[in-house]
């Protein structure tokens, strides 16, 4: 009986084994740390090392970096055992690619050394903060805004240079958001230091990098060669808007493919509106319809058109997009992303904190524009989402932080009315909220999509 041969684990040692398509784009080791990443999630790995990266093999500088994990060891551990090699699996529809990223020089562990994020935020050589650290962390008593002023205020102390604090997290205006969350707990003495020395611009990140599974990491094994443990997945769609404005030397972004601009907040809109917002669709549309993934609910009959005219008449209406982007394209491309089945997206995955994701990504149509007829049925999918049955009598989880406001009183008026959970003030829209309300219960999501836009 043949024996299977162990597969050799990922490390420096065997990058030469490696196919060529899939070795790092700069040699790891080579360039100096520059950057100091807090959170070792995997859209870091699959997004902005992805970047620095590219930006590195255009144009050199030592950017390389020192990712912070805030509690988990498991993705540290597992890197420190691969000399912070990793590898993405690109989830294309219709080939299997996988490369592994050189760019990580090191890693911390903030929870057990927190003195050792301190000292990296005072090293003169670390000139740049990346954070994705989720919406959450954005609060004074949360532990990495108090280890940020804490890092702050010892390169004041130790007068090792300016720093950029650049925030990646799904917040609209993230760096003024992170600014004022720094600016009002640094010590009085030190402010004017941090005025002139830190600067926390605003960026907009987009990359669909659904959940490493098994399936992950045996993609990555069968392309390498090797043993990843830490491998990550990702579509091959990406994007980085960053806002132009910089305490003093950072990566030419521009060169790895990312897009600089004195306002993100054009981006920040159509993100929200044309992609999100029919993200959140798909969701409770699908869901309720008895489908799994938002690829399946894509693929029903009517979906995409009904969608696509969403986007083209409402959002369009609702927002000014950045120059040379027309919302109608931005939203083909989004249901383009959206039906490739290999990401895995489970509508029930997607509907999560709908109070919390709602006001940006539809109200902020539905409350905007003259006619909402389809921002009324997203949010009248999600109200009949919220009743917890789906079409087929499938049950719904409400997995929402205001499930218990949410449920304590599911009418339009209590869920949209004048101080209602998602506050919809034109009583106009709440009577086309209920009438498609009853329109889905009366004939079931599937059917009304095939007919709603004829």
């Amino acid at each position: 009986m043949a024996m299977t041969v162990p597969a050799t684990r990922l490390g420096r040692a065997t990058l030469s084994r490696l196919p060529a398509e899939s070795r790092p784009a700069v040699r790891p080791g080579e360039a100096k740390a520059g950057v100091l990443h807090l959170g070792l999630g995997a859209f870091f790995r699959a997004h902005q090392a992805v970047y620095i990266e590219a930006a590195m093999a255009a144009r050199g500088g030592d950017w390389g970096i020192v990712a912070v994990a805030p509690r988990s060891r498991d993705v540290l551990e597992a890197l420190r055992a691969q000399d912070h090699l990793y590898s993405i699996v690109t989830l294309d529809a219709s080939a299997e690619r996988t490369r592994v990223m050189g760019a990580l020089t090191g890693t911390v562990h903030a929870a057990s050394d927190p003195a050792g994020v301190v000292a990296q935020l005072a090293d003169p050589a670390i000139r740049v903060v990346t954070l994705t650290v989720t919406e959450k962390a954005y609060a004074p008593d949360a532990a990495v805004p108090r280890l940020l002023v804490d890092g702050l205020i010892a390169r004041a102390r130790a007068d090792t240079g300016p720093i950029t604090l650049l925030s990646c997290d799904n917040l609209p205006s993230n760096g003024v958001v992170l600014d004022k969350l720094l600016s009002g707990m640094i010590p009085a003495e030190l402010r004017d230091w941090y005025d002139v020395s830190v600067r926390c611009p605003s960026s907009m990140v987009d990359r669909i990098v659904p959940a490493t599974t098994a399936g992950t990491l045996a993609s990555a094994e069968r392309c390498l060669g090797a043993r990843d443990l830490a491998a990550v997945a990702g579509e091959p769609f990406s994007q980085w808007v960053i806002e132009d404005s910089f305490a003093g030397a950072v990566p030419d972004w521009a060169a790895g493919g990312a897009v600089l601009t004195g306002d993100v907040t054009p981006w920040e809109h159509l993100k929200l509106r044309g992609l999100n917002g029919v993200h959140s669709g798909l969701a409770y549309l699908g869901a309720l319809a008895g489908c799994e993934s938002i690829a399946d609910a894509v693929a029903l009959p009517g979906m995409a058109d009904l969608l696509r005219r969403y986007v083209a008449t409402e959002v369009t209406a609702s927002m000014t997009p950045p120059d040379g982007v027309t919302v109608a394209g931005y939203g083909d491309a989004a249901l383009e992303r959206f039906a490739n089945a290999r990401l895995g997206h489970r509508c029930l995955q997607v509907a999560m904190d709908g109070t919390q994701k709602l006001p940006q990504r539809v109200l902020s149509v539905l409350n905007t524009v003259a006619d909402p007829a389809l921002a009324t049925l997203i949010v009248a999918a999600w109200a009949r989402f919220a009743e917890g049955t789906g079409d087929a009598g499938q049950a719904l989880p409400l997995d929402d932080p205001r499930a218990a406001d949410v449920r304590a009183d599911l009418s339009t008026e209590a869920l949209f009315g004048p101080g209602g959970v998602l506050e919809v003030p034109d009583p106009t829209h709440r009577r086309m909220i209920e009438e498609w309300r009853t329109a889905l219960a009366t004939h079931g999501a599937a059917d009304l999509v095939r007919t709603a836009v004829r």
